[in-house]
């Protein structure tokens, strides 16, 4: 399918979010804008991942980039961290922890991510793009893997100094897929392979067939994109892949079928659901608040809405991030949401930034007001970092694959993915004789912080 013009303007409208809204004097970009009450870490790694894909579309110099990028990374070598491990939520000024939140593993990953992918993409000899890879190096290499295993060989969740460590791990089958992999692929503080048998342990009960598809389910639709964002999945396969035929990529395809599907059979009759409105992952939503009439129904705030095996959340929320963050997955049906999104409530839903966060057309207003034929109805005045950036990654990797070829390189995520058993496609072709050598940062040993 050729490439919309459309995408253009959300691509270039996406980007902007992290490059007008992120603080010039330390990277940090917020959770949500225009409401920003402190920076994600998350965003920040996804801003990260941002900027290259900046300079590629001609959106800022190269030069820009990489002085946000080293003014990141200045920032974050010496920030506030936990063996490595960085809180989810910081003041957008100091840096300092914010809402007392927890140190997160996977938001931690998601950050280390997109410094790694900068890592590989800032490739030459230029003093800036050197030390680029060297803070990269440090930061990543600091991060102890084997101090987040209370219960050993997992990973668990979260650490906070007042309650110590969650008692929750992560098993799949979720986002956390990219804990794994970067915890596999550390230099200094690598996990033994053992945490990808106890990850995967879980994954027969997610395995099923839900609308017609056969596939390792997790409802919303970030589950089945984070972690894809860097990794191109498209024909590697670990262990249990193999033993069901399928790759990561497939089954995120079949995933995104399956919300198509759910919001065509429409079983609890919101309003727009359709073939081309559909998609439901985190997002905000209208509530909390329950209906009145006799079939009330209750609307959720932030929730993680979506359909998997035995688990279906829907408040009749769309957030447009899960529908187009599956772009390479399934253009064919995502293109045509996109359009049909955008086309049918234009500027309600879509402004400065590309798509606000999400919207829900059966929501009725206070006054109790029905929402019109073609009325998106309740509308969030947010845009959400973790949910921009899926967006601008996943358009790039449909057009020209650009965070999947630079993140090959990576000989940080080439370790990780072979200790987790994946084999075949591109990986196959790192042994090539007739393959230039990946580029990298050269393996040595750092002081831990």
């Amino acid at each position: 399918m050729p490439f919309d013009p459309f995408l253009d303007d959300l691509e270039q409208r996406t980007f902007r979010y992290f490059w007008d809204t992120a603080n010039p004097k330390n990277g940090l970009v917020p959770d949500r804008y225009p409401n920003p009450p402190f920076a994600s870490i998350a965003a920040v790694g996804f801003g990260l991942t941002a900027y290259p894909i900046g300079v590629e579309r001609g959106y800022i110099s190269r030069a820009a980039a990489r002085e946000r990028v080293l003014t990141t990374l200045r920032f974050f070598v010496s920030a506030a961290n936990e063996h490595g491990f960085f809180y989810h939520f910081m003041d957008m000024r100091s840096g300092a922890r914010a809402s007392d939140s927890e140190v997160s593993t996977v938001d931690t990953a998601l950050l280390l991510a997109g410094m790694i992918f900068c890592q590989s993409y800032f490739d030459t000899q230029d003093p800036h793009d050197v030390e680029i890879r060297r803070l990269t190096d440090e930061i990543y290499r600091r991060v102890d893997w084997t101090w987040a295993q209370p219960r050993a060989p997992a990973v668990a969740l979260a650490w906070t100094p007042e309650a110590g460590f969650s008692r929750g791990d992560w098993r799949g089958y979720n986002e956390a897929m990219l804990v794994y992999l970067l915890a596999l692929g550390s230099p200094t503080h690598a996990v033994d392979q053992q945490a990808w048998t106890s990850w995967t342990s879980t994954y027969d009960q997610h395995w099923g067939t839900v609308y017609d598809q056969t596939y390792l389910s997790f409802a919303p639709l970030f589950g089945n994109q984070y972690t894809h964002v860097w990794v191109d999945f498209r024909g590697i396969r670990d262990a249990y892949m193999r033993a069901h035929d399928l790759d990561y990529f497939e089954n995120s395809r079949r995933a995104t079928y399956t919300q198509r599907r759910y919001a065509i059979a429409n079983p609890r009759h919101w309003r727009a659901y359709g073939k081309n409105v559909w998609g439901m992952s985190a997002s905000d939503g209208p509530g909390p608040v329950r209906e009145r009439e006799a079939d009330a129904r209750d609307f959720m705030t932030y929730a993680a809405r979506g359909v998997g095996l035995g688990s279906i959340v829907d408040d009749g929320t769309i957030a447009p991030t899960a529908a187009i963050s599956s772009l390479p997955f399934a253009p064919e049906i995502v293109l045509p949401a996109t359009l049909e999104m955008y086309h049918r409530f234009g500027a309600s839903i879509y402004s400065v930034y590309g798509f606000l966060d999400a919207f829900n057309a059966s929501y009725r207003s206070p006054s109790g007001k029905q929402p019109g034929v073609a009325d998106a109805g309740w509308v969030d005045p947010d845009y959400v970092g973790i949910d921009e950036g899926p967006i601008l990654a996943m358009i790039e990797n449909y057009r020209s694959d650009l965070v999947w070829r630079v993140m090959r390189r990576s000989p940080y995520l080439q370790q990780g993915l072979e200790r987790a058993g994946f084999t075949g496609g591109w990986l196959a072709q790192l042994d090539d004789p007739e393959r230039p050598a990946a580029t990298g940062p050269v393996p040595r040993q750092s002081a831990h912080r």
